[in-house]
């Protein structure tokens, strides 16, 4: 019986560096009968040149040149382009085992494709120090969406990320990745979530995501970075309302995504109004956090440290980065 074809989504914008080694990555799966698109999102660098070779190199590839639009754009344009049954997204910095498709389909064959979404687990690599961050425990669950939301929220094996995951495209005809937004995965993956009645979960790291210096991720702060709280509000809007017994759950989402938020503003001296802000809804919410046993350990002690004055906590949170991302 033949296999489906697969798309493969990734959005590229001046990554030459990274790039062929994701691409090889993707050119090396076991499951063959793949569409590759990759999306040129006005890159100014060389990865125009590396796509379009790479393209000569393996007809599955298919390039789409565009003015710069911005990562969801990018996205949102393969989603209308892709012509697969199944899709998945890869960034361009990123890369993947060569079983990465292979492992993520065969967990839906598993349940007789019964499901209509699967997901694997990162290995978060930081580029600076070496060191990683294994988020996977080698299990295979079938959870339910409601299930797979709620351990989202958790942060308990199951992420928010677009990548890492392989879902019936179908699920993208009410989807879109809100264009001109940071941390557009939160405003998405709960509604892919959603519609699902069963989700099958292979917490094995398929997916290698880099943490470089100059990511989104660890750059300064910047206004826009306040988007992760608008969406993670909107996100816990509509799960309370749909799911109220994850009324907790989604309260500790908006808790992280305060922490978060803060967490980049700790050397900046403006926006005072947003940072106190978020302090204040940090402290309406402490008791409910402190008492809340499935609320990660992470929570608990960034509570302890602002307990003894926002200075203090500046001083701690960067050692407890240094200690996060040592070598395991």
């Amino acid at each position: 019986m033949s296999r489906p074809l697969i798309s493969i989504v990734i959005p590229v914008y001046n990554v030459e560096a990274y790039l062929e080694r994701c691409l090889d990555s993707v050119l090396a799966q076991t499951y063959q009968n793949l569409e590759i698109i990759l999306v040129d999102d006005g890159s100014t660098d060389s990865s125009t040149q590396i796509v379009d070779r790479y393209a000569h190199k393996d007809s599955r590839v298919v390039v789409i040149h565009q003015t710069n639009g911005g990562l969801s754009n990018a996205r949102n344009h393969g989603i209308d382009v892709a012509n697969g049954e199944y899709l998945t997204f890869i960034d361009s910095d990123d890369y993947v085992a060569t079983n990465y498709v292979e492992y993520l389909y065969q967990l839906l064959a598993k349940n007789n494709f019964q499901s209509k979404l699967a997901l694997c687990s990162l290995k978060t690599i930081f580029t600076q120090t070496g060191g990683f961050i294994d988020a996977g425990n080698g299990s295979e669950q079938t959870l339910s969406g409601e299930k797979a939301i709620e351990m989202m929220c958790y942060h308990d094996l199951v992420d928010t990320c677009a990548y890492a995951k392989l879902a019936k495209k179908e699920l993208y005809d009410k989807v879109r990745f809100p264009e001109g937004k940071l941390f557009e995965d939160i405003a998405t993956t709960y509604k892919l979530f959603d519609q699902c009645e069963t989700v099958e979960c292979g917490f094995v790291a398929k997916y290698f995501y880099m943490i470089r210096g100059n990511s989104i991720v660890t750059s300064g702060f910047k206004p826009s970075k306040l988007d992760l709280l608008a969406m993670t509000d909107e996100m816990a809007s509509y799960v309370n309302q749909k799911y109220p017994s994850l009324k907790a759950a989604t309260l500790r989402r908006q808790v992280y995504a305060r922490f978060s938020t803060l967490n980049q503003m700790l050397t900046v001296t403006d926006y005072k109004a947003e940072r106190d802000e978020i302090l204040n809804f940090l402290r309406r919410n402490r008791k409910a956090i402190m008492s809340n046993p499935r609320a990660p350990k992470r929570d608990k002690l960034g509570y302890l440290m602002l307990t003894f004055g926002f200075n203090f906590y500046k001083l701690a949170w960067s050692c407890y980065l240094k200690v996060k991302t040592r070598k395991h």
